[in-house]
Parts: C-alpha cells; sequence; structure tokens
C-alpha cells in the first residue's frame, strides 16, 4: 500500500500535488487542519509499504516513525521544519531543508527539477514566502497578472486549512486536494474551479471582518491581536497574520483566536525583514512549534496570556 501523509495547508497541497502529477499513485490520504501535525499515527502499515510525508516535523511524529521503520515500511520526508535529531535507519529518506526562504513545495520543485514549477510558486506564495515565490517563478517569463493569480491562489488554500476542526473550513483538505489534482495548470484551476470561487469569496469576507480588529497590544516592534470565538476567526487566522506580516515587514504580529474552554489558538508570524524567533517563542508554551519565520501554539490557555505577551516582546523587543 501507499499512503501519502501531508499537511493540509497550501504549502502541503502544492507539495503533494506537484510530486504526484511527477509520480502518479493510487495512495491512502492522511491530513486534516493546518494544526494537525501528528499525522502519521494514523498510518497503519506493513513491510514494504510506502509512506510519503508532506510539510510535517519528523519532531512531532518521531514515535511513529521510528515504529513503521522497524516494521519494514518504506518513508520518504519533504519538509522545511526543525525535525530534531533524525533516526538513521534503513527505509527513511529524508528531504528537509530549514532555511528561512524555502517551503516544502520549493523543496519538491528542486526535487522535480521545476517540472511543475507554477504549483510551486502558488505553493510558496501560500506559506508567505513572497520574495523565494518571484524568485522561483522567474524563469515562467508571467505577466504580472499571472503571478498575482498565483499569489492568491496560494492564499486561498492556505486559508482553507485554518480551523479548530475540519468543520470551520470550506472544504476537508483531502477532498480539496483530490479536486485540485485533476489540474496540470493551476490557471485552470482558477479559471474553472467552483471550490477557488467559494474559496476566495470567503477569504474576502473574512478578511474585511478580520480587519475591522484592533491590536490588544502593539508596539513599534510587533503587535498582538486576539480574535472572537468565531468560525471565521480561526479561519482567517494564519492568512491574516500573514497579510499583516506583508504590510509590515520590520515587525512582528501574533494573532490569538479565542476557543472553547478558555483556550487560544495562536499565530506567529516573525518580521519578513528579520525572519526569527517565532518557533522558539512558540516551544515555550505546550503544543507550540513552528519555523524560524512562523510558528503557532495549537492551545493557549487564556490564563497564559500575559506571559505570552511579556514572551513575545522578549523576543522581538525592537
Amino acid at each position: 500500500m501507499i499512503f501519502d501523509v501531508f499537511n493540509g495547508d497550501a504549502d502541503g497541497l502544492c507539495a503533494l500535488h506537484q510530486l504526484r502529477l511527477a509520480e502518479p499513485a493510487e495512495a491512502t490520504l492522511i491530513t486534516g487542519v493546518k494544526r494537525d501535525i501528528g499525522l502519521l499515527q494514523r498510518v497503519v502499515a506493513e513491510a514494504g509499504d510506502q509512506v510519503t510525508v508532506i510539510d510535517i516535523t519528523v519532531e512531532k511524529n518521531l514515535a511513529a516513525l521510528q515504529s513503521l521503520l522497524a516494521k519494514g515500511v518504506k518513508v520518504r520526508w519533504f519538509d522545511h521544519h526543525n525535525p530534531g535529531e533524525l533516526p538513521v535507519q534503513p527505509g527513511f529518506e529524508p528531504h528537509i531543508d530549514m532555511a528561512a526562504e524555502v517551503c516544502t513545495s520549493l523543496l519538491v520543485d528542486r526535487y522535480l527539477d521545476g517540472r511543475y514549477r507554477a504549483w510551486a510558486v502558488a505553493g510558496a506564495f501560500g506559506d508567505n514566502l513572497h520574495q523565494a515565490a518571484r524568485r522561483a517563478a522567474e524563469p515562467l517569463q508571467l505577466t504580472p497578472a499571472q503571478l498575482a493569480a498565483l499569489r492568491e491562489l496560494g492564499e486561498c488554500l492556505n486559508y482553507n486549512a485554518y480551523g479548530d476542526s475540519v468543520d470551520d473550513l470550506y472544504f476537508p483538505p483531502a477532498e480539496l486536494y483530490r479536486r485540485l489534482h485533476g489540474y496540470v495548470d493551476p490557471f485552470a484551476f482558477i479559471a474553472e474551479a467552483p471550490e477557488f470561487t467559494r474559496l476566495r469569496a470567503g477569504y474576502a469576507e473574512d478578511m474585511r471582518l478580520a480587519e475591522a480588529t484592533r491590536p490588544y497590544v502593539e508596539r513599534p516592534s510587533g503587535a498582538v491581536y486576539r480574535l472572537p470565538d468565531e468560525a471565521w476567526a480561526r479561519r482567517v487566522s494564519g492568512v491574516y497574520a500573514n497579510a499583516l506580516a506583508q504590510a509590515r515587514p520590520d515587525r512582528a504580529h501574533a494573532l490569538l483566536t479565542h476557543l472553547a474552554q478558555d483556550h487560544y489558538l495562536v499565530s506567529v508570524r516573525a518580521p519578513v525583514n528579520n525572519r526569527v524567533g517565532a518557533d522558539s517563542l512558540c516551544k515555550r508554551f505546550e503544543g507550540g512549534g513552528g519555523r524560524k519565520a512562523a510558528g503557532g501554539i495549537n492551545r493557549l490557555p487564556a490564563a497564559q496570556l500575559d506571559a505570552f505577551v511579556q514572551a513575545f516582546f522578549e523576543v522581538y523587543p525592537g
């Protein structure tokens, strides 16, 4: 059997899409919302089976990975997050690059020698790597309108991944991937797919609501926002954090979306001009992690709000 395990955000979707365009396979799909990163434990595989993992961290899945490798399962892994200590076992093929201007879509693009580059560009835009996306797009000689369309595609795909559960999303990520995978040309998906039309409209409305929110704490070096316990706020948290980061590249941003049971979902973006610190900040709190440029905390207790704000401005003091 073949299993494809992937993050449900734009980077995960576009990375897997490129790979399976180049290497078609009937695979069991395992994915979830953006913060569902402990996905490998859902794989029930036996010796001789193959698992491809896209855009989730080794560190959060190490025990499941070691168990699969011990059974004789072959595991190929593409990711750009800090993996911790990688296992050295037969059957494990890691493709990992933690550079700040690299995402998994660009890693797969490198692996495929640019064969489906336009999808990699969309994935990089969705992962808030705008400069890297534009550099990757240079050989394609796209018009400004085409480049803007790939940016919008990436942002809308990324927007669909955020939520406390799949119920918050417009489309379950596995379903969206299946629809996406019917298109070799991203511009055809943009022009024809009803899923894209729906995501574009939802994105615009949710961003309108988010932009009416004022900062909870704001300093020259950064701003912390609190969003309400609403589906729109959970959906928009990541893409709005990206938009704020692009609008003010000199400062850091954090979005805290109120969840049930008095917790917050946290999205952190380092300054675009200094992409460091988000992972170490979020790792100070239980359930936190990410990469240098962007991180998050799945469930921050409301009682730790002040401690988080203090830690945020310790990491980004200006």
